[in-house]
Protein backbone atom coordinates (compact mmCIF):
# COMPACT_ATOMS: atom_id res chain seq x y z
CA UNK A 1 0.00 0.00 0.00
CA UNK A 2 1.12 3.60 -0.72
CA UNK A 3 2.57 5.36 2.09
CA UNK A 4 -0.13 7.93 2.98
CA UNK A 5 -2.79 7.51 4.90
CA UNK A 6 -6.55 5.85 3.72
CA UNK A 7 -9.24 7.91 5.90
CA UNK A 8 -12.29 6.47 5.65
CA UNK A 9 -15.88 7.20 7.81
CA UNK A 10 -18.52 5.55 8.59
CA UNK A 11 -21.59 7.54 8.82
CA UNK A 12 -24.51 7.00 11.36
CA UNK A 13 -27.76 9.40 10.53
CA UNK A 14 -30.74 9.33 12.98
CA UNK A 15 -33.75 11.91 12.06
CA UNK A 16 -36.37 13.57 14.05
CA UNK A 17 -39.34 15.84 12.61
CA UNK A 18 -41.91 18.05 14.27
CA UNK A 19 -43.99 20.55 13.23
CA UNK A 20 -42.27 21.34 10.00
CA UNK A 21 -38.39 21.28 11.67
CA UNK A 22 -36.09 18.61 10.99
CA UNK A 23 -33.82 17.63 13.81
CA UNK A 24 -30.96 15.05 13.26
CA UNK A 25 -27.33 13.73 14.67
CA UNK A 26 -24.79 11.85 12.88
CA UNK A 27 -22.37 10.05 14.72
CA UNK A 28 -19.46 9.79 12.67
CA UNK A 29 -15.82 7.22 12.84
CA UNK A 30 -13.28 8.28 10.60
CA UNK A 31 -10.32 5.51 10.66
CA UNK A 32 -6.95 4.72 8.55
CA UNK A 33 -6.41 1.58 10.06
CA UNK A 34 -8.45 -0.91 12.50
CA UNK A 35 -5.68 0.96 15.60
CA UNK A 36 -7.51 2.57 17.80
CA UNK A 37 -5.37 5.46 17.95
CA UNK A 38 -6.03 5.48 13.83
CA UNK A 39 -9.50 6.12 14.52
CA UNK A 40 -11.91 9.63 15.57
CA UNK A 41 -15.42 9.71 16.67
CA UNK A 42 -17.28 12.80 15.86
CA UNK A 43 -20.98 13.13 16.91
CA UNK A 44 -22.95 16.36 15.78
CA UNK A 45 -26.49 17.51 16.29
CA UNK A 46 -28.65 19.56 13.96
CA UNK A 47 -31.25 21.88 13.75
CA UNK A 48 -32.85 22.78 11.02
CA UNK A 49 -29.36 22.14 8.81
CA UNK A 50 -27.26 24.07 11.21
CA UNK A 51 -24.81 22.59 13.38
CA UNK A 52 -25.60 23.13 17.08
CA UNK A 53 -22.71 21.31 18.81
CA UNK A 54 -20.08 18.97 17.93
CA UNK A 55 -17.79 16.02 20.19
CA UNK A 56 -14.92 15.28 18.05
CA UNK A 57 -13.13 12.17 20.34
CA UNK A 58 -9.41 13.54 18.58
CA UNK A 59 -10.09 17.10 21.31
CA UNK A 60 -11.41 15.24 23.62
CA UNK A 61 -14.49 17.47 24.30
CA UNK A 62 -18.01 18.93 22.99
CA UNK A 63 -17.30 22.29 20.46
CA UNK A 64 -20.42 24.62 20.49
CA UNK A 65 -21.39 26.32 16.86
CA UNK A 66 -24.63 28.39 18.15
CA UNK A 67 -25.14 30.55 21.55
CA UNK A 68 -27.27 27.32 22.50
CA UNK A 69 -24.88 24.55 21.48
CA UNK A 70 -21.96 26.82 23.06
CA UNK A 71 -24.09 26.47 26.32
CA UNK A 72 -24.64 22.93 26.15
CA UNK A 73 -20.36 22.13 25.23
CA UNK A 74 -19.46 24.18 28.34
CA UNK A 75 -22.30 22.44 30.61
CA UNK A 76 -20.87 18.86 29.23
CA UNK A 77 -17.06 19.46 29.14
CA UNK A 78 -17.17 20.28 32.92
CA UNK A 79 -19.00 17.45 33.81
CA UNK A 80 -15.63 14.58 33.85
CA UNK A 81 -18.50 11.70 34.03
CA UNK A 82 -20.28 12.74 31.41
CA UNK A 83 -17.32 13.34 28.95
CA UNK A 84 -15.30 9.99 29.94
CA UNK A 85 -18.64 8.70 28.45
CA UNK A 86 -18.33 10.38 25.37
CA UNK A 87 -14.70 9.47 24.96
CA UNK A 88 -15.35 5.82 25.43
CA UNK A 89 -17.68 5.76 22.49
CA UNK A 90 -14.17 5.67 20.12
CA UNK A 91 -13.99 2.31 21.51
CA UNK A 92 -17.19 0.87 22.06
CA UNK A 93 -19.26 2.12 19.15
CA UNK A 94 -16.45 2.63 16.44
CA UNK A 95 -13.88 -0.05 17.00
CA UNK A 96 -15.95 -3.12 16.22
CA UNK A 97 -17.73 -1.26 13.00
CA UNK A 98 -14.31 -0.38 11.59
CA UNK A 99 -12.72 -4.16 12.06
CA UNK A 100 -15.81 -5.33 10.30
CA UNK A 101 -15.50 -2.67 7.23
CA UNK A 102 -11.73 -2.11 7.00
CA UNK A 103 -11.02 -4.78 5.17
CA UNK A 104 -14.05 -4.32 2.95
CA UNK A 105 -13.10 -0.89 1.92
CA UNK A 106 -9.79 -1.19 1.35
CA UNK A 107 -9.95 -4.32 -1.01
CA UNK A 108 -12.41 -2.45 -3.24
CA UNK A 109 -9.86 -0.48 -5.20
CA UNK A 110 -8.97 0.32 -8.66
CA UNK A 111 -5.65 1.10 -10.16
CA UNK A 112 -5.11 4.53 -12.26
CA UNK A 113 -4.24 5.11 -15.14
CA UNK A 114 -1.46 7.89 -16.15
CA UNK A 115 -0.32 10.08 -18.70
CA UNK A 116 2.25 12.59 -18.84
CA UNK A 117 2.60 15.32 -21.77
CA UNK A 118 3.68 18.66 -22.50
CA UNK A 119 1.38 21.57 -22.66
CA UNK A 120 1.38 25.07 -23.76
CA UNK A 121 1.54 27.71 -20.08
CA UNK A 122 -2.26 29.12 -20.05
CA UNK A 123 -0.48 32.70 -19.77
CA UNK A 124 2.19 32.28 -22.11
CA UNK A 125 5.23 32.24 -20.26
CA UNK A 126 7.87 31.23 -20.78
CA UNK A 127 9.22 28.22 -18.79
CA UNK A 128 8.34 24.78 -19.80
CA UNK A 129 5.39 23.05 -18.18
CA UNK A 130 4.30 19.44 -18.25
CA UNK A 131 0.70 17.73 -17.42
CA UNK A 132 0.51 14.88 -15.52
CA UNK A 133 -3.28 13.65 -15.45
CA UNK A 134 -4.61 10.44 -13.22
CA UNK A 135 -7.69 8.70 -14.42
CA UNK A 136 -10.13 6.41 -13.32
CA UNK A 137 -9.16 5.72 -9.78
CA UNK A 138 -11.00 4.64 -6.50
CA UNK A 139 -11.16 5.43 -3.91
CA UNK A 140 -10.45 9.19 -3.93
CA UNK A 141 -7.35 9.68 -1.43
CA UNK A 142 -4.32 9.68 -3.88
CA UNK A 143 -1.10 12.00 -4.04
CA UNK A 144 0.57 13.00 -7.13
CA UNK A 145 4.48 14.22 -6.88
CA UNK A 146 7.18 15.29 -9.69
CA UNK A 147 11.04 14.00 -9.87
CA UNK A 148 13.34 15.23 -11.72
CA UNK A 149 16.33 12.60 -11.82
CA UNK A 150 14.88 10.84 -9.31
CA UNK A 151 14.55 13.70 -6.64
CA UNK A 152 10.87 15.52 -5.39
CA UNK A 153 10.10 18.39 -6.88
CA UNK A 154 8.60 21.10 -4.47
CA UNK A 155 8.00 23.89 -6.32
CA UNK A 156 5.75 25.61 -9.10
CA UNK A 157 3.49 22.92 -9.16
CA UNK A 158 -0.37 23.35 -9.49
CA UNK A 159 -2.90 20.60 -8.96
CA UNK A 160 -6.56 20.14 -9.24
CA UNK A 161 -8.93 18.86 -6.18
CA UNK A 162 -9.98 15.06 -6.51
CA UNK A 163 -12.83 15.13 -9.14
CA UNK A 164 -15.43 12.78 -9.37
CA UNK A 165 -16.27 11.10 -12.58
CA UNK A 166 -19.72 10.58 -11.57
CA UNK A 167 -19.26 6.75 -11.60
CA UNK A 168 -17.22 6.50 -8.34
CA UNK A 169 -14.13 6.98 -10.28
CA UNK A 170 -12.43 9.99 -9.69
CA UNK A 171 -9.41 12.18 -11.64
CA UNK A 172 -6.63 14.62 -10.90
CA UNK A 173 -4.39 16.71 -13.16
CA UNK A 174 -1.07 18.22 -11.99
CA UNK A 175 0.99 20.62 -13.69
CA UNK A 176 4.72 21.23 -13.65
CA UNK A 177 6.34 24.76 -14.76
CA UNK A 178 9.96 23.70 -15.09
CA UNK A 179 13.29 25.30 -17.14
CA UNK A 180 14.42 22.19 -19.49
CA UNK A 181 18.11 20.99 -18.78
CA UNK A 182 19.82 18.24 -21.54
CA UNK A 183 19.77 15.24 -20.59
CA UNK A 184 17.71 15.19 -17.49
CA UNK A 185 14.70 12.81 -16.61
CA UNK A 186 11.71 14.08 -15.68
CA UNK A 187 8.67 11.52 -13.77
CA UNK A 188 5.13 11.70 -12.48
CA UNK A 189 4.79 9.70 -9.02
CA UNK A 190 1.04 8.42 -7.80
CA UNK A 191 0.45 6.87 -4.55
CA UNK A 192 -2.79 4.86 -3.86
CA UNK A 193 -4.28 2.37 -1.74
CA UNK A 194 -5.00 0.08 -5.22
CA UNK A 195 -0.53 0.06 -5.53
CA UNK A 196 1.63 -2.24 -3.70
CA UNK A 197 4.25 0.73 -4.60
CA UNK A 198 4.20 4.35 -6.01
CA UNK A 199 3.66 4.46 -9.78
CA UNK A 200 6.32 6.20 -11.31
CA UNK A 201 5.50 7.39 -15.44
CA UNK A 202 8.69 9.26 -17.19
CA UNK A 203 8.24 11.70 -19.53
CA UNK A 204 9.08 11.19 -22.79
CA UNK A 205 10.26 14.27 -24.90
CA UNK A 206 9.65 12.17 -27.88
CA UNK A 207 6.77 12.92 -29.71
CA UNK A 208 3.96 10.29 -29.92
CA UNK A 209 3.50 8.18 -33.36
CA UNK A 210 -0.16 9.85 -33.16
CA UNK A 211 0.69 12.97 -32.83
CA UNK A 212 3.37 12.40 -35.73
CA UNK A 213 0.68 11.09 -37.57
CA UNK A 214 -1.58 14.20 -37.60
CA UNK A 215 1.37 16.12 -38.45
CA UNK A 216 1.84 14.46 -41.48
CA UNK A 217 -1.77 14.51 -42.59
CA UNK A 218 -1.59 17.95 -42.38
CA UNK A 219 1.48 18.43 -44.23
CA UNK A 220 -0.06 16.23 -47.33
CA UNK A 221 -3.26 17.96 -46.76
CA UNK A 222 -1.53 21.62 -47.41
CA UNK A 223 1.47 20.29 -50.14
CA UNK A 224 -2.43 18.66 -51.98
CA UNK A 225 -4.02 21.88 -51.64
CA UNK A 226 -0.73 23.93 -52.93
CA UNK A 227 -0.37 21.72 -56.22
CA UNK A 228 -3.97 22.29 -56.75
CA UNK A 229 -3.98 25.77 -56.33
CA UNK A 230 -0.59 25.96 -58.57
CA UNK A 231 -2.17 23.83 -61.39
CA UNK A 232 -4.96 25.94 -61.83
CA UNK A 233 -3.37 28.77 -61.65
CA UNK A 234 -0.71 27.37 -65.01
CA UNK A 235 -4.12 26.63 -66.38
CA UNK A 236 -5.47 29.68 -66.10
CA UNK A 237 -2.77 31.80 -67.58
CA UNK A 238 -2.52 30.67 -71.45
CA UNK A 239 -6.06 30.90 -71.25
CA UNK A 240 -6.04 34.50 -70.32
CA UNK A 241 -3.70 35.33 -72.26
CA UNK A 242 -5.48 34.59 -75.42
CA UNK A 243 -8.69 36.20 -75.22
CA UNK A 244 -9.18 39.37 -76.80
CA UNK A 245 -10.49 42.36 -75.09
CA UNK A 246 -13.84 43.64 -75.75
CA UNK A 247 -14.40 47.35 -77.37
CA UNK A 248 -16.49 49.17 -75.63
CA UNK A 249 -18.44 52.53 -76.41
Amino acid sequence: MASFSLSISLLFINFYKADGYENYYVSRCEFNSTELSDITYIYSSFYKRMEIFRFDSSLGKFIGHTQYGVKLADCWNNDPEELNKWKALKETYCLKNVKIEFSSFVTKSVQPTVRVQSVVHPAGHHPAMLLCSVYDYYPKKIKVSWLRDGQEVISDITSTNEIANGDWYHQIHSYLEYEPRSGEKISCRVEHASLKEPLITNWDPSMPESERNKIAIGASGMIFGLISSLAGYLYYKPKAQGLVPVPTN
